[in-house]
């Protein structure tokens, strides 16, 4: 049991379900179902790429990292192997079942760890390989908690920008009888008016719109969109959650994803010298992204308990993993680089509870930094890294 314990490094799984919360924070939908799928999703993808990482990496690890359980005989190449395709095949399927879209990323994310553990790994790519897994984890949690709640009828968490200022709006779908008056815009999100509110014949692109919304159960029914900041809400049966129409998610998750995906990346290029040391542009690198980071999560636009408890965070944030960058930076060794690495990875539990809160959902926030003692605890019985 120790033995796997090291291979899958169950201390970093802490890590995880947070991508899929700070998600569905960002997207301003209460965690449901989908989300629960989706954190099932991410550990099952997140334990596979790290079986497949020892796999791959079993003849370098057997001359810089020979204790590791793969070159020391106490898990089989064959074992990892096998290990990582169930994990990824089980992965899937949890996936699946919340919806095609959420299938759809999850293979996407899946694609992008094998790609990293098998050929990315070692090129300039990967880190950048690295920061997209990350970012498609918080958009598969997003998508999974938004594709749920139209299902089930869910609301936005009390708090969140939807349900606090945002008044929703309706899009009836592209082959609807449903029709918008002539000369309003149907709130896409992105301060655009439609085809079909313009009262222009539909395009091709509609058409093939609303072939992907009833692909994904969207359809016989109408969107809920969010009113754009840009765009004013159209009239619509008040209290329906809040939905984005042209990308599927909304730009908060986006943000949220590309965000974190930035982290993972100035993280990853440190860890590309954990073993023999002697950088100090990498670490220097990632204090000075961390400390933007912080600075953006840690000033949400709407004021009130979330961006304080936002503020909050991100300092913690920016203290775990700022101290370790700048160790590593001051000096350069293996040792502390190693430490660096660790920091980076512990860091971004209190990263995903700030970008919660920064989404309107304090308590989510709060509530996965409730992982941190539990993940500090595990650590010291088994290295992150």
């Amino acid at each position: 049991m120790r033995a796997w314990a090291e291979l899958l490094r169950v201390s970093a799984l802490f890590t995880v379900p947070g991508d899929a919360l700070a998600g569905a924070a960002s997207a301003g939908v209460r965690p449901n179902r989908g989300t629960a799928l989706a954190v099932g999703a991410s550990l099952c993808l997140y334990e596979a790429g790290m079986a497949l990482n020892d796999w791959a990496d079993r003849d370098e690890d057997a001359v810089e990292r020979p204790h590791r359980p793969i070159p020391s005989g106490r898990i089989t190449p064959k074992a990892a192997l096998t290990a990582a395709g169930a994990l990824t095949a089980t992965g899937l399927f949890l996936a699946s079942r919340a919806g095609r879209p959420t299938l759809a990323l999850s293979t996407a994310l899946a694609a992008t760890v094998w790609a990293y553990d098998l050929r990315l790994k070692h090129t300039a790519a990967g880190p950048a390989a690295m920061g997209a897994a990350r970012a498609l984890d918080v958009l598969m949690g997003a998508t999974a908690t938004l594709s749920t709640s139209r299902r089930t009828g869910g609301t936005p968490p009390a708090g969140s920008a939807a349900g606090r200022s945002r008044t929703p709006s309706v899009v009836a779908p592209r082959d609807s009888a449903v029709s918008a008056p002539r000369g309003a815009a149907t709130g896409d999100g992105w301060g655009s008016a439609s085809a079909a509110g313009r009262g222009r014949t539909p395009t091709p692109l509609d058409t093939l719109a609303s072939k992907l919304a009833g692909s994904a159960g969207w359809a016989g029914g109408p969107t809920e969109v969010y009113a754009s900041r840009r765009a004013g809400p159209s009239a619509g049966p008040p209290g329906l959650p809040a939905w984005p129409a042209r990308s599927g998610v909304p730009r908060g998750a986006l943000l949220a994803a590309g965000l974190l995906g930035v982290h993972t990346l100035a993280v990853t290029t440190v860890s590309r010298r954990e073993v023999y040391g002697g950088s100090v542009g990498a670490p220097v690198a990632a204090l000075a992204v961390t400390g933007v980071l912080a600075g953006v999560v840690g000033r949400p636009r709407d004021p009130g308990v979330g961006a304080v408890v936002a503020g909050g965070l991100a300092a913690v944030y920016a203290g775990t993993a700022g101290r370790a960058f700048l160790h590593a930076a001051l000096n350069p060794s293996p040792q502390l680089t190693q430490r660096a690495v660790g920091g980076g990875i512990r860091a971004m539990i209190p990263f995903q509870a700030a970008l919660a809160a920064r989404g309107g959902a304090p308590g989510i926030g709060l509530a996965v930094m409730g992982l941190v003692p539990l993940a500090r605890k595990l650590a010291k019985r088994v290295s992150v890294t």
